[in-house]
């Protein structure tokens, strides 16, 4: 039944409108596009989570970027944080290749699940804690859907406390005291293993906050928790 419960989730999540400010915002970038885009059609709605049905680690970001998820209608494609990310789990085996354009560029993941606590594009990056909130039932219920599901990866501070506000909501008591955000912290709630990493966005990996191999070493550690 997992397949069939996340198809149902993806009907829902890509036809959702609950939040006025992210409709008018994912649809005003996909009708205006940016320039080295222009050509192309943009998805311009939700994006769904996708990959292993049967997936042990379940990897978790903000939202989707703009002219990444939002124009080619799944999470971290085409985007250079998603170079980053694919890259990665390439590495580590989590995936079949190392990059991701499209939707229909041959991409698989192997014992992975990807996905985001918001799934529009937001302004700034900045979903609010209601459009937060207005989202999580989206990832409590692939949270369900994956019966094998033992880590979460959750992509920065924002993931971090969505992941735990949407175990709390499946019923698990909140882990007591708050665990704090840090890349490699971890933490359990219920039968669930939170791995932290920091966001492959731009402004980490230009940087050097965000090493490829800081990286490979949480989804190594992810891996070894599910081995």
């Amino acid at each position: 039944m997992t397949r069939a419960e996340l198809e149902a989730i993806r009907e829902d999540v890509v036809v959702c409108r609950r939040c006025p400010r992210l409709v008018a915002w994912r649809e005003r970038v996909a009708k205006e596009r940016t320039a080295r885009f222009a050509g192309e059609t943009y998805w311009g709605r939700p994006v769904p989570g996708f990959g292993d049905p049967n997936a042990r680690v379940l990897v978790l970001g903000l939202a989707p970027a703009a002219h990444g998820g939002n124009r080619t209608g799944r999470i971290f494609t085409g985007d250079r944080s998603g170079d980053f990310l694919f890259a990665s789990m390439h590495r580590t085996g989590f995936a079949n290749r190392s990059s991701s354009t499209s939707v229909d560029d041959g991409l698989e993941l192997r014992g992975a699940y990807v996905a985001a606590v918001n799934r529009c594009a937001p302004p700034g990056n900045r979903p609010t804690p209601q459009e937060r909130d207005r989202c999580l039932p989206f990832l409590e219920g692939e949270l369900r859907a994956l019966a094998a599901l033992h880590v979460i990866v959750p992509l920065g501070s924002f993931a971090w406390d969505g992941a735990i506000r949407a175990l709390v909501g499946l019923g698990l008591a909140s882990p007591r005291p708050k665990p704090r955000f840090g890349h490699g912290a971890e933490a359990t709630c219920g039968p669930y293993r939170l791995v932290g990493s920091f966001h492959p966005s731009q402004q980490n990996t230009f940087t050097g906050k965000l090493t490829p191999d800081m990286l490979d070493e949480v989804f190594t550690r992810a891996r070894a928790l599910v081995r």
